[in-house]
Order: C-alpha cells, then sequence, then structure tokens
C-alpha cells in the first residue's frame, strides 16, 4: 500500500494529468487500484518514496538501469557533458563513436542512426522497409510492444495489452489494415499470412526474445522460420531489442536465438537511464534514409550529447570482463530462488530469463505466446506484488511485466528479497 504522501499526490496528479500517471504501465489500476509509488530519489538497487520508504528496485524503470541508479562513472560522464554542453544541433564526436561502438557489437549492423526512444527507433524500421520494399503490410506478433506509435498498436503488449485487445481508439482503420499480428511461436499462421499477402508484405517485425508479455522465448525453429519467410516473399525481416538488447550479453540478444534480421532497434538499457534509441541494418538499406535517400527521419534530440554520453559509458562498463557473468549469477540466484520458495509454498508459478531479466508467471507452465500468458491467476499476482510491496520490494504493476536485475544489486539484496518472498508466499 502506497504512503500518505504518494496518496496526496495522486490526488493532485489527477486534477491535471489524465488517470494521475504519464504513462499507462505506472498505474496500480491491475494491482488493486489506489496510489501509484510516487519515488523522491534512487541510489544503487534502492528507490525512497516521497515518505521517506526505501524499496529494492526491481522495476529497473522498466529496464534501463541495467548499471543501477547514479552508477558514480555515469554521473561523472554527465556531469563532465553538461559543462560542454546539452544540445549542439550539429554532428558530433561522440555520436560517431557510439555508432563505431553499436557497429562493432552488433554482427547485423553496418550503419546505424541514432534517435530518442524505442518508439522512433522502430517506427524508422517500419517506414525503411516500407521505403526499401515499396509495400505496405506489416506482420508482427500478439503480445510484442513495439511502442505506441499507431501501426505498432494491433495486438500490442506492455499497458496496451492490460487496457483491453493490444490497440487503440483514435487509429484511422485504413492504418490499421496495414498491420497483421497473429500469436507468437505460430509458424504455420506467418506463413499463412506471407503467402496471402505475397505482393504486399514489407516487414516481419518481431521481438526475437519477447519482453512485453513477460520474457517469452521462441520456440525452436521459429526465427529461422520467419527469416525464411521473409527471403521467400521479399519482405524484410527486423528485430525489436529495445528491452532485451544488451541484457544477456554485449550485444544483441538474437544469436542465443536465431539468426541475423534486416534491421534491428535497441533502446533502454543503452542509455542507463538517459532517453535513447538506435535502430539500423545493412547499408542499402541505410542508405535509403535522408539525406542520402527518399525515406525521411529526423529529430531535434537525436543523438543528444548527454544520452549518447551516458550510453557511451554505459557500453565501457558492460564491456568489462566477468560483468555479464556477475548480472548473470545474480539474477539466477534470486530467479530461482522466487521459484523455488514458490512452489514450496503450493503456488502454480513458472518462470523464464533471459540474462539479468525474468518474468515470474503464475501459471504452472511458462507460456509460448500471449493468450497463454493471459492465462495467470491475477488475483494471486495482485496479492504477491502488493505483499512485496509492503515489505520493501518494488516490482512493475503488472503480471506482462519483467523484473530487472543490476550491477548495483547484491547478496544484500539477495537475502531481503527472498526472505520478503517467504513472507508473501507462505500466507497464500
Amino acid at each position: 500500500m502506497s504512503g500518505k504522501g504518494s496518496s496526496a499526490w495522486f490526488e493532485r496528479a489527477q486534477r491535471v494529468v489524465p488517470g494521475g500517471v504519464m504513462s499507462p504501465a505506472r498505474s496500480f489500476g491491475r494491482v488493486g487500484g489506489g496510489a501509484p509509488v510516487f519515488l523522491e530519489r534512487a541510489a544503487g538497487a534502492r528507490v525512497w518514496d516521497v515518505d521517506g520508504r526505501s524499496y529494492i528496485d526491481y522495476l529497473g524503470a522498466f529496464g534501463p538501469h541495467i548499471l543501477g541508479h547514479g552508477h558514480p562513472r555515469l554521473v561523472a560522464a554527465l556531469a563532465e557533458q553538461l559543462e560542454r554542453g546539452l544540445l549542439f544541433g550539429t554532428p558530433h564526436r561522440g555520436e560517431v563513436e557510439l555508432a563505431e561502438r553499436l557497429v562493432a557489437a552488433v554482427p547485423c549492423l553496418e550503419q546505424v542512426r541514432l534517435v530518442s526512444s524505442g518508439t522512433e527507433a522502430v517506427m524508422s524500421m517500419v517506414r525503411l522497409a516500407r521505403a526499401a520494399t515499396g509495400r505496405s503490410l506489416v506482420l508482427k506478433f500478439d503480445g510484442h510492444y513495439h511502442g505506441h506509435f499507431d501501426g505498432a498498436l494491433v495486438g500490442a503488449g506492455s499497458g496496451a495489452a492490460q487496457s483491453g485487445d493490444g490497440g487503440s481508439e483514435g487509429i484511422p482503420g485504413a492504418v490499421l489494415a496495414q498491420t497483421v499480428s497473429i500469436p507468437f511461436n505460430d509458424l504455420s499462421a506467418a506463413r499463412q499470412v506471407a503467402e496471402q499477402h505475397r505482393g504486399d508484405l514489407a516487414l516481419i517485425l518481431v521481438e526475437p526474445v519477447c519482453g512485453n508479455m513477460g520474457v517469452v522465448y521462441p520456440v525452436p525453429g521459429f526465427l529461422a522460420g520467419l527469416r525464411q519467410l521473409a527471403d521467400d516473399v521479399g519482405a524484410l525481416l527486423a528485430y525489436d531489442e529495445v528491452i532485451v538488447g544488451f541484457r544477456a550479453r554485449f550485444g544483441p540478444a538474437y544469436p542465443l536465438v536465431g539468426p541475423a534480421p534486416d534491421l534491428i532497434a535497441f533502446g533502454k538499457a543503452l542509455g542507463g537511464g538517459l532517453p535513447i534509441g538506435a535502430y539500423g541494418g545493412r547499408a542499402d538499406l541505410m542508405r535509403l534514409v535522408t539525406p542520402l535517400g527518399p525515406m525521411f527521419q529526423a529529430g531535434t534530440y537525436a543523438g543528444n550529447p548527454l544520452s549518447v554520453r551516458a550510453a557511451l559509458t554505459v557500453l565501457d562498463i558492460l564491456s568489462e570482463p566477468d560483468v555479464y557473468l556477475r548480472l548473470e549469477e545474480g539474477a539466477s540466484s534470486l530467479a530461482d530462488g522466487l521459484l523455488a520458495i514458490g512452489r514450496h509454498q503450493g503456488w502454480p508459478l513458472s518462470l523464464t530469463r533471459l540474462g539479468s531479466t525474468w518474468t515470474l508467471f503464475f501459471r504452472a507452465e511458462p507460456p509460448h505466446s500471449l493468450a497463454e500468458a493471459a492465462q495467470q491467476d491475477r488475483a494471486a499476482f495482485s496479492r504477491f506484488f502488493q505483499g512485496m510491496l509492503a515489505r520493501g520490494i518494488l516490482l512493475a504493476p503488472s503480471f506482462y511485466e519483467s523484473w530487472f536485475w543490476t550491477l548495483a544489486h547484491g547478496a544484500r539484496e539477495l537475502e531481503e528479497t527472498l526472505e520478503a518472498s517467504q513472507l508473501v508466499f507462505s500466507k497464500g
């Protein structure tokens, strides 16, 4: 339950902000309602609300904080950049260095553009695929959230999935008709759509490992099948790695599960808490982007010096020896411990993890699709969420979201979290 200070701020917010929140994913409407926690400050693996109460943070701002809050090297780098300048409106050295680092880290990336968010990155990939193919139709998958631009809100995951069918009012039917969404891991359905729209399919867009209906893996052969389908019908294949990129390894997640795409998008962990996105792929495709080609994409804040400096610092830290081993060991210890404690207490649970992010599903078997992910004991999740919150553990307020372990989490956080979960699970 939120404290008096959060309740008071939520009351004020509702007068001037729709629903009192700047994003629906922050609402507590699906976990019992009431005021969400209003946070005041953060450091390391912990955050403090306006009432001064501390929490161990596994929300991680929905993914960006792979270093934890206020990593001293990141803070120092940003302070230095503040003195150099906030925004130039011209090219600068940092954005070139970051582009070079990304191209070196991502096998399928020959050229890259920096943008300000994951939404912008994926939106730009879609436009580029249409420009490259001269076609309009996009095939995506139920429960995969690619941002809130119009064409992506068909069968979307994350906050959109919580509010109903993963769609939105206010989008023209003609726009919606340009996106087809089918169940994830259903290669037969994908083949049927590709054959039916052979002359109009521009892009197959997929999260190689899903992070927006919980962490859900592709079944063996699924991504390879999509690669073959795209090649067969002359469409492009794009991976949205806004959540999973740089989470399990230094670089993209896709080499762990499937073949290379034509285009790929990143965000979240890349910026370490600063707003950034990136998209790119084969050089022949990227040469279609203005000013070289006819596909227009621009942004005043693209390559923002602060965000770029943050990303370069994040990559410096993540490239150090044993970083991903530390993330893997901590995340696996906590995830495995949670699952064991909950099952021992008789809760029907399953868990899927990719590196330092995972989802504890309130169902006996891990899901392979949005329909299966939706078949959870939602009341049980709400009890768990509120019980953990009361014991100082902050999670995302949705059973569709993930937990995030960071470099700032350690043995103390592991012990306290497992102790809290023991108490919550034992109450049933």
